[in-house]
C-alpha cells in the first residue's frame, strides 16, 4: 500500500529551492506529527506513515528528538510493512547506549523465536546495526540458536552468522566462543555454500582469539576446499566467471594460515592436491577482468598458505616463478599482490637467492606511480635484506628517501635504521648511514632512532672517536637538523676529548659549533646542550669562561627547566674544588643489552588492522611470534595431553594396511591429528572426561566384542557401529563400520580416538563427513603396541541429526590382543613356571562364576584372548594350562603362563597368572577374570 501523505511531503521538500523554505516545511510537518502522536489512537498505517516522514527528515540531516516510542510500538505489529518500518526506525534513530534499547530487547527476542523467517531477519538486522553490550548479552544466545538450528533457513543462517560476527567484533567477551566452537565449526559442512561462506567469516574472526578451540576447523576447511576445487562439487549458482565461489576459497585458505600446518598425512596430501590444482588452474589465460581478479585472489592466498605450510616445498618453488612474472605485470593490483606475497616468502625462508635475482625489479618498484605498490616494494626490500645485500639496499633507499612520499618517509627511516644495525659488518658504516639519515630526513627521524645511535656508540669503544669526528662534521653543514644537534650534544659531551687534538676539532671549536644553533633549538634540546656544556667544563677547563657566560645568561630565563639547569651547573662549575664536578660528569656506563625499540615502533606501525597478520614484515626472526607459530609452540610443550596423538602416529612403524575406502568419499575427520582430536575431547560436557560420558549400556556390546573379534559395538535408533579386527605380533588392524539407520542424511560426522600411553592408532584414509540415508561407511585403523598398555582406547563419534550428538565408547583393544599363542610340553611349562616364581610376578584370584561353569566356554575365553591351551599338562582333568608371548615394539616380549582351575561343585574358579612382568600379570588376570564371571 502506497503512502500518499509521504509522497506529497517528499515532493514538497524537493520543490523547496532554498534552505529557508525547506526548514519551514520541515518545522510545519514536525509540529503536525507531534500533535498526531499526542492525540494517540493512531492506526498502524498512520504510525508507519509518520515514522517514515521522520526517517526522511533524519536522512536529510535534521535532528529528530521524538517518535522513538512509535517506532518501538511498530515492531510489535503483526503486519510486515509496519514491522519493517519499526525496525528501520530503531536502527536509524537509536544508538547502542540509548535508554530505549532495553525496551526493544523483548520484542526482538520474540521475533527471533518466531517461525517466520522474515521476522527473524528483521530482528537480526536490528541487532547487527545497534549492537550494544546490553543487546549482545541478552540476545547472543538466541542468535547462536538460529545459526546452529537445523530448522533455520539458509538465508537466516547467513544473517545469524554475520550478526554474531558483528557482536563478537564489538564485544568479544560476551560471546562464549569456546563453548560454541564445535557447533559453529560443523556448519562448514552445510550444503549451502552461502551459509558456509558466512560461517567462514565468523570462524576466521573467532579463531584468531581462540585458536585452540577452533582447531577442529582445519580438517573441515581442507575437505570443503577439496570438494570445491578438486572434486568440483558445487552449485552452479555460486560460479563467478567460471570460478566456483572464489570468496569462500579465499576465506578458507586464509583461515588455515592462522593454525600450524596439519601433521595428519591424509589432510596434508589433500591440501597439497588443492594447492597444486589452484597453481595449475592459474596457467589458464583469463578471458576478462573479473575472471582474472577472482583467479588471482585465490592464487595469491593459496601461495601464502603454501609458504605458511612449507616454504621449501615444490609448490612454493613453482609459485616463486609465478611471482617473478607478476611483479613485472602491467596491472597495478597484480604487481601489488606479487610484491606482498614475495615479501611473505622472504620473511620466512632461509634461502633468498631466488628472490635476490629480482632485486633490480624490486628496487624499481619504489618509483611506481602507485604509492601502495611503492610501500609493498619497501616491505619486500626490508624482508629480503641480509648481510650480502644490505649495503646495496640501504644506499638505494637513502637515495630514494629524498623523493619519497611524506607518508612513507618515517617508515623508511625506521627500516633503514633497523637494517643498518642488524646487518652492519663495520661499525663505521653504521654510523655513516645513521648520521646521513638524520641529516637528510631529520623531520622523519623519531626519538627511537637517535636514542639507539647513542646506545650503540656508548657500548662500542671503537666507535666513539669516529662518531665524534663525523657528528662534528655534519653539524657544520648549513642545514643541520635539530636531531643531529641532539646526537652531537650527547656524543661530544661524552667523547669530544677523543678528537680535541685533531685540526678543526679543538674544544672551543666544538663549543662554537654547538652553540651557534643553540638559540634556534627547542627547549628540550637546549636543556640537553646545557648538560653537554657542563661536561665541557670538566673536559676542557680552558673554555670554562665562555661556558659560564652561557650559564649566567640562562639563570634568568622564564623556562623553569632551563633556569634550574643553568643555576645548578653554574653552582657546580664555580665550586672551589672540582670533586663534585668530576663525580657528576663521570663517563656514562654501557647501556644494558636489550631489544631495539625500533622494532617495537615498526610493529606498531604495521599491525593496525582488524584481522591479525599471519606473518610479519621482516626476516625469519620477526615471524617467531605469529599466531600459528605461538599455537604450535604451545602444543609442543603440552606433551602430557592424552589427546595429542601426533607424535605417536608419526613415529609409528606401521605400514598402512590395504582396505576398502569409505563408501561416501574420502573426505572426513581424522582421529590422529591434534588439529581434530584435541578440541573435540572438551566439547560435549566441559569438565568431564571421556570415561565419565560413556554411552549408557555400552558394557553389553563391549563385553561381547571383548570375547570375540567381530560384531556390533553400539546400536541405537539412528546409528549402528560394527567392528572387525585382526592381530599379529605387536601389530593389529581394526575396521569400523558406521551405518545410518534413518532415512535422512547424518551431517558433520566425525570420529575421534583417545589412545592410552604405549598404544598407537593411525587411520588409513580420511572419513566421510556425512552418511547418506540407510548407507554405511567404514574406517580402517592400524594399531601398534609399543609398550605395556593397561587401559583401552576410547572413541568419540559425533554427528548432527537435529542437534549435535556425541557418543563415547570403549574400543575392545585389550592388552591380550597382542599375545601370540604358543605350545609347551609339560616339562617345559613347569620349568618356566618355577623360573618365574611367586609374587609379584604371580597373581592369583579365586572368584565365583555368575552362571554355571561351562568348560567349553572357559576354553573359548582363553582362546579369544589369544592364549595357547596346552593339552595334558595339568594332571587334574578339567583344569586348563595356557601360554603365550605378549609382543611390544619398544618394551620387548613378555612370557605369559596361567593355570585355570574350575570347581563345578562350588561353581568357582581359581586363576593363577605368572608372567615376566608384574604389570602384565595383574592386568591379564583382571581381563580373564572379568570375561569368566
Amino acid at each position: 500500500m502506497s503512502m500518499r501523505g509521504l509522497t506529497v511531503f517528499i515532493a514538497d521538500i524537493r520543490n523547496c529551492r532554498v534552505r529557508e523554505l525547506e526548514e519551514k516545511r520541515i518545522n510545519k510537518e514536525m509540529a503536525n506529527i507531534r500533535t498526531k502522536f499526542k492525540e494517540g489512537s493512531l492506526s498502524g498505517y498512520d504510525k508507519k506513515k509518520y515514522v517514515c516522514k521522520l526517517l526522511y527528515m533524519y536522512i536529510l540531516g535534521w535532528d529528530i528528538d521524538f517518535g522513538h516510542m512509535e517506532a518501538v510500538n511498530l515492531i510489535s505489529s503483526s503486519k510486515y510493512s509496519e514491522k519493517q518500518i519499526g525496525y528501520l526506525g530503531i536502527t536509524l534513530l537509536m544508538h547502542e547506549n540509548s535508554d530505549l534499547v532495553r525496551l526493544v530487547v523483548n520484542s526482538i527476542r520474540k521475533d527471533l523465536d518466531d517461525n517466520n523467517e522474515i521476522h527473524n531477519c528483521l530482528a537480526l538486522h536490528a541487532i547487527a546495526n545497534i549492537g550494544g553490550r546490553e543487546m549482545a548479552e541478552s540476545l547472543a544466545g538466541d542468535v547462536h540458536r538460529l545459526l546452529v538450528s537445523p530448522n533455520s533457513k539458509s538465508f537466516v543462517k547467513k544473517k545469524a552468522a554475520l550478526t554474531m560476527l558483528r557482536l563478537f567484533r564489538k564485544h568479544p567477551d560476551v560471546i562464549p566462543a569456546p563453548d560454541w566452537a564445535e557447533r559453529i565449526t560443523n556448519i562448514i559442512d552445510d550444503y549451502d555454500l552461502g551459509v558456509c561462506l558466512s560461517v567462514a567469516s565468523l570462524i576466521t574472526a573467532l579463531a584468531q582469539q581462540y585458536p585452540e578451540a577452533f582447531m577442529m576447523a582445519i580438517p573441515k576447511a581442507i575437505m570443503r576446499l577439496h570438494k570445491v576445487i578438486v572434486e568440483r562439487d558445487f552449485s552452479a549458482d555460486y560460479v563467478y566467471y567460471k570460478i566456483p565461489i572464489p570468496w569462500l576459497q579465499v576465506k578458507l585458505l586464509r583461515l588455515l594460515q592462522y593454525f600450524p600446518p596439519t601433521e595428519d598425512a591424509n589432510m596434508s596430501e589433500m591440501l597439497h592436491n588443492v594447492l597444486q590444482t589452484i597453481i595449475n588452474n592459474s596457467q589458464e589465460t583469463p578471458r576478462n577482468v573479473q575472471h582474472n581478479n577472482a583467479q588471482n585472489a585465490i592464487l595469491f592466498e593459496a601461495i601464502n598458505l603454501a609458504i605458511h605450510m612449507d616454504c621449501e616445498s615444490d609448490i612454493v618453488r613453482q609459485a616463486t616463478n609465478i611471482l617473478a612474472r607478476f611483479i613485472l605485470s602491467k596491472e597495478t593490483n597484480v604487481r601489488y599482490l606479487g610484491l606482498e606475497t614475495m615479501a611473505h616468502l622472504a620473511a620466512v625462508t632461509d634461502e633468498l637467492d631466488e628472490i635476490k635475482k629480482h632485486e633490480e625489479t624490486i628496487i624499481l618498484s619504489l618509483r611506481d606511480k602507485d604509492i601502495s605498490v611503492r610501500r609493498r616494494g619497501l616491505d619486500l626490500l626490508y624482508s629480503m635484506c641480509d648481510v650480502t645485500n644490505a649495503k646495496t639496499i640501504v644506499s638505494e633507499l637513502i637515495r630514494y628517501l629524498h623523493i619519497a612520499d611524506y607518508a612513507l618517509r618515517e617508515e623508511m627511516v625506521l627500516k633503514i635504521a633497523i637494517m643498518t644495525e642488524k646487518y652492519a659488518t663495520e661499525h663505521s658504516w653504521y654510523v655513516d648511514v645513521i648520521l646521513q639519515l638524520i641529516s637528510s630526513a631529520g623531520d622523519h627521524v623519531g626519538e627511537e632512532v637517535w636514542y639507539r645511535v647513542v646506545q650503540i656508540v656508548t657500548n662500542h669503544d671503537s666507535l666513539q672517536e669516529y662518531s665524534a669526528k663525523m657528528v662534528l662534521h655534519y653539524m657544520r653543514s648549513p642545514h643541520c637538523h635539530e636531531n643531529m644537534l641532539k646526537v652531537g650534544g650527547y656524543i661530544l659531551g661524552e667523547y669530544g676529548h677523543l678528537i680535541a687534538n685533531l685540526p678543526g676539532a679543538s674544544p672551543i671549536e666544538q663549543f662554537n659549533t654547538l652553540h651557534a644553533r643553540f638559540s634556534l633549538c627547542s627547549l628540550a634540546t637546549r636543556a640537553l646542550l646545557l648538560s653537554t656544556y657542563i661536561k665541557f667544563v670538566n673536559l676542557f677547563p680552558e673554555i670554562k669562561g665562555a661556558i659560564l657566560a652561557v650559564f649566567n645568561q640562562y639563570r634568568h630565563v622564564l623556562d623553569a627547566e632551563l633556569q634550574q639547569r643553568a643555576c645548578e651547573y653554574m653552582a657546580i662549575a664555580t665550586m672551589p674544588t672540582d670533586d663534585l664536578l668530576q663525580t657528576v660528569c663521570e663517563e656514562m656506563p654501557p647501556f644494558p643489552e636489550r631489544e631495539s625499540a625500533l622494532l617495537s615502533r615498526l610493529n606498531e606501525k604495521t599491525s593496525q588492522t582488524e584481522d591479525k597478520r599471519t606473518w610479519n614484515i621482516g626476516g625469519k626472526d620477526s615471524n617467531e611470534k605469529t599466531p600459528a607459530n605461538l599455537l604450535a609452540a604451545k602444543e609442543k610443550n603440552e606433551n602430557g595431553s592424552v589427546d595429542d596423538l601426533v607424535a605417536g602416529v608419526n613415529g609409528a612403524a606401521i605400514s598402512t594396511p590395504g582396505g576398502e575406502d569409505g563408501a561416501n568419499g574420502t573426505n572426513g575427520s581424522s582421529n590422529t591429528g591434534s588439529a581434530a582430536a584435541a578440541p573435540a575431547a572438551s566439547v560435549a560436557k566441559p569438565g568431564l572426561s571421556w570415561k565419565d560420558q560413556l554411552a549408557p549400556g555400552y558394557e553389553v556390546w563391549y563385553n561381547r566384542l571383548r570375547d570375540g573379534a567381530d560384531g556390533v559395538l553400539y546400536e541405537d535408533s539412528i546409528l549402528q557401529i560394527g567392528i572387525k579386527s585382526e592381530y599379529h605380533g605387536h601389530l593389529g588392524r581394526l575396521a569400523m563400520y558406521f551405518g545410518n539407520k534413518t532415512h535422512t542424511q547424518l551431517n558433520s560426522f566425525a570420529v575421534t580416538v583417545e589412545t592410552p600411553e604405549g598404544l598407537v592408532i593411525a587411520n588409513s584414509h580420511t572419513l566421510a563427513t556425512s552418511i547418506g540415508p540407510s548407507t554405511q561407511i567404514q574406517q580402517l585403523y592400524s594399531l601398534e603396541c609399543q609398550q605395556l598398555v593397561t587401559e583401552v582406547p576410547l572413541i568419540r563419534i559425533s554427528y548432527q541429526a537435529g542437534s549435535v550428538q556425541s557418543i563415547y565408547l570403549k574400543l575392545p583393544v585389550t592388552l591380550s590382543r597382542f599375545i601370540e599363542p604358543i605350545q609347551l610340553s609339560s616339562a617345559d611349562f613347569f620349568a618356566r613356571w618355577k623360573q618365574i616364581g611367586g609374587p609379584p610376578r604371580e597373581v592369583q584370584g579365586i572368584f565365583k562364576s555368575s552362571e554355571k561353569i561351562n568348560l567349553e566356554r572357559a576354553r573359548t575365553v582363553l582362546a579369544n584372548n589369544r592364549l595357547g591351551i596346552c593339552e595334558n599338562v595339568d594332571p587334574k582333568p578339567g583344569n586348563f594350562v595356557a601360554t603365550g608371548v605378549l609382543n611390544t615394539s619398544l618394551s620387548g616380549k613378555v612370557g605369559c603362563l596361567l593355570r585355570l582351575e574350575p570347581n563345578r561343585e562350588t561353581n568357582m574358579y581359581r586363576l593363577t597368572v605368572r608372567t615376566t612382568s608384574d604389570v602384565v600379570s595383574k592386568h591379564l588376570k583382571e581381563i580373564l577374570q572379568s570375561a569368566l564371571l
